[in-house]
């Protein structure tokens, strides 16, 4: 089911073609490195690494037989190098997982530069229609009851800060999953030393890791899955923040709607947010995958394969969702239908309610008491709620606030401006001088 979300570049990452051809990068790394140091002979490792191939089809046939993918994988790359003297020094000094762990870090190292364009994408798009809609007023919302006045640019620069916060954590775990393994069979180096790993990660451009067992540690691939499903927690955010800004009740931002486009099977009037259902339901794929990455960090004696069956799921699916999570998110934010004048429509909709914070500090800055200032604009606004009144006129006529507060005064007070004029600040805390 995941191939139908995943972009022709992520499927090539993560297709057994490039797979093995990772494998394969690793095996000729190793052998050059291992002449470069004396211990194997030259010729051998030039012939596999002009000789050395495979095709799926031939690894997939002989794993049918041995139930070992990198003996497989081995025995057909021995195979088309066609010379013993040289294949015998293929894989040499090496343990099957030498190999797949670090080819696993080259493919994560692609499928991460798709993730982080995305990212940079997305982050793009939030700027920009941060800065188209700076100052256009929304009502802000608190328990999902009309709270305060803000801005639609605030809300979606709220979304930039966010993401960027994502790429700082996404940048970190992709560069902690750059590291290659050649320590053997327990990690010892029994048969190579330190500086032939070093030699080895140096020329497929990956970090050695300190110190490992059988396999690298998996708390790496635990923070990079966990990484991706905060990501995709912050898209679902988004999602689930314009879905209810869609309803026909709030009606502030739609999903952009095509004119060949239907909603419902039974109502032709529906225009639904499944693009934002769709991220939000998708992100939920991502979270539960976090929970496997962390059960894979606890192996028997440091070195079992529960991991790698579940790895072979939740590594493809992860990237390839985050991915596309990303640009249907992009995507959504871009096209995004916004109505300005119905977001300010909501905003004056209880009368003037929402200002009753200003009123009160108003009132308090004038010499009344904030205990008695509370109280009196409580009681006119659960009047006015419960009545359907004109808040801002109710107001008007009441002599104890009137004896306090100039026309100008209460006028000022019922004035979004006001609780607006640092949003320009704001922008510039986040963007800086952008």
């Amino acid at each position: 089911m995941i191939a139908r979300y995943t972009r022709p570049e992520m499927g090539r990452i993560w297709s057994d073609e490039n797979k093995y051809r990772s494998w394969l990068r690793v095996e000729i790394a190793a052998s050059q490195a291992l002449a470069a140091a004396g211990l194997v002979p030259q010729l051998a490792a030039d012939t596999i690494r002009d000789r050395g191939n495979f095709t799926v089809a031939r690894i997939d046939a002989i794993e049918v037989e041995v139930r070992h993918d990198v003996i497989a994988f081995t025995t057909t790359v021995a195979e088309h190098i066609a010379d013993p003297d040289a294949s015998r020094w293929l894989h040499y000094g090496l343990t099957s997982t030498d190999v797949v762990d670090t080819a696993q870090a080259l493919q994560l190292r692609e499928a991460s530069a798709l993730i982080r364009a995305g990212i940079l994408r997305l982050a793009d798009v939030l700027k920009t229609r941060a800065l188209e809609f700076q100052h256009t007023p929304i009502i802000g919302r608190t328990h999902g009851i009309h709270a305060e006045p803000t801005t639609f640019g605030l809300k979606l620069l709220l979304w930039y800060a966010e993401v960027q916060r994502s790429l700082t954590r996404f940048d970190a775990a992709a560069e902690d999953l750059r590291v290659g393994k050649l320590s053997g069979a327990v990690g010892t180096f029994g048969h190579l030393k330190p500086e032939h790993e070093e030699a080895i990660c140096a020329a497929l451009d990956l970090r050695p890791v300190a110190i490992a067992t059988q396999v690298i540690q998996r708390d790496r691939h635990a923070a990079y899955i966990a990484t991706l499903a905060v990501l995709a927690s912050t898209l679902d955010k988004i999602a689930t923040e314009i879905r209810h800004l869609q309803r026909t009740e709030v009606r502030e931002a739609e999903e952009f709607f095509s004119e060949k486009q239907k909603g419902s099977s039974a109502m032709p009037h529906k225009r639904n947010p499944i693009t934002s259902e769709q991220i939000s339901g998708l992100a939920r794929v991502v979270r539960a995958n976090a929970q496997t990455a962390f059960e894979n960090v606890a192996l028997w004696h440091e070195r079992d394969i529960s991991h790698s069956s579940a790895e072979r799921v939740i590594f493809p699916d992860t990237t390839t969702l985050a991915d596309y999570l990303l640009q249907k998110t992009a995507t959504l934010i871009e096209k995004l239908l916004v109505y300005p004048a119905r977001m300010l429509k909501n905003l004056e909709s209880t009368g003037g309610l929402i200002f009753s914070g200003q009123l009160l500090l108003d009132l308090a800055e004038s010499g009344m008491s904030r205990e008695d200032a509370y109280r009196l604009v409580q009681m006119h606004a659960m009047r006015s709620w419960k009545e359907d009144l004109v808040f801002r006129d109710e107001i008007a006529r009441v002599p104890e606030i009137t004896s306090r507060l100039t026309p100008e005064k209460l006028a000022r007070a019922f004035d979004f401006r006001r609780q607006l004029a640092n949003v320009d600040a704001i922008f510039a805390r986040v963007l800086g001088d952008a």
